[in-house]
């Protein structure tokens, strides 16, 4: 099973992807001939493609496997259960491993808006036929516009969203940095602490101050976020815990419960 690395940073998954580069545009600057226009592409490589912007509203979303959006400090990742959505205007980049499918759907900005801010979505098994069955029928007939208004119905934003915050406060940098390159590392808050000559108390207080998240609410999320990947990649629970830092599958299960509202073999791409 491949490695994956979504929360390199830009330099690292340059030197490694394909990159793509996308005009920037303000909200609103270029109209849609329809409310909304759906596209796919499969993914021969892996693709970064550098911070850009739409005129309109974009979804995406996965049938199989993962993607990014990164927008400021933030990374969200996409898998078959959660799409993202991006308001017009927004200025973000992604990433994408090889034999992807990218599903997209661009949405004008005389639609309701589905939220003000970026945001994940769920995809439910309703909304998935609705987009593809928009992709495959006639633009400007009946059956467009019905399916057109039965997506804006129904697309709302998820419970729960995988995202994470890097931080960037030099205190707390490394930490980030080493637990979203070696995941499977379990050095504790004492750990660390010892490691930087600072007391856990700063260390957590800083996490907070920035990410909202305390120490190990931040470090479960990062790595949640990595398992989650390889497990819509198809690789099994065991090994994806294994890969995390965990001893035991349960104890992964509950971790991974406590931050994704469901358990690990909903990513798996069979369940979805």
């Amino acid at each position: 099973m491949p490695t994956i690395r979504p929360f390199r940073s830009k330099t690292a998954r340059v030197a490694t992807a394909s990159e793509r580069t996308l005009p920037s545009y303000t909200a609103g600057q270029v109209e849609m001939p329809l409310r909304i226009i759906g596209s796919q592409e499969a993914m021969e490589h892996e693709t970064y493609w550098s911070e850009h912007s739409h005129p309109t509203h974009e979804l995406l979303w996965r049938e199989a496997g993962v993607g990014t959006v990164t927008i400021d400090q933030r990374t969200w990742t996409i898998t078959p259960p959660l799409g993202m959505w991006i308001p017009a205007g927004v200025r973000h980049s992604g990433w994408t491993p090889a034999g992807v499918v990218v599903y997209a759907a661009q949405f004008s900005l005389d639609n309701p808006l589905v939220s003000d801010r970026p945001t994940a979505i769920a995809i439910t098994p309703l909304l998935r036929l609705l987009l593809d069955r928009l992709q495959h029928t006639d633009p400007g007939t009946s059956s467009y516009s019905l399916t057109e208004a039965m997506i804006l119905d129904i697309t709302t934003p998820a419970d729960n969203e995988l995202l994470l915050h890097m931080p960037s406060n030099p205190l707390i940098a490394p930490i980030a940095n080493a637990i979203i390159e070696g995941p499977a590392d379990a050095s504790s808050l004492q750990d660390w602490a010892r490691k930087l000559g600072i007391s856990g108390r700063t260390i957590t207080r800083a996490f907070e101050a920035e990410t909202g998240l305390g120490f190990g609410r931040w470090a479960t999320t990062a790595r949640v976020q990595h398992a989650v990947s390889m497990i819509s990649l198809g690789g099994e629970v065991d090994e994806a815990a294994a890969g995390v830092g965990y001893r035991s599958v349960s104890a992964f299960t509950t971790a991974f419960k406590r931050i994704t509202g469901t358990t690990p073999g909903q990513f798996r791409p069979s369940a979805n």
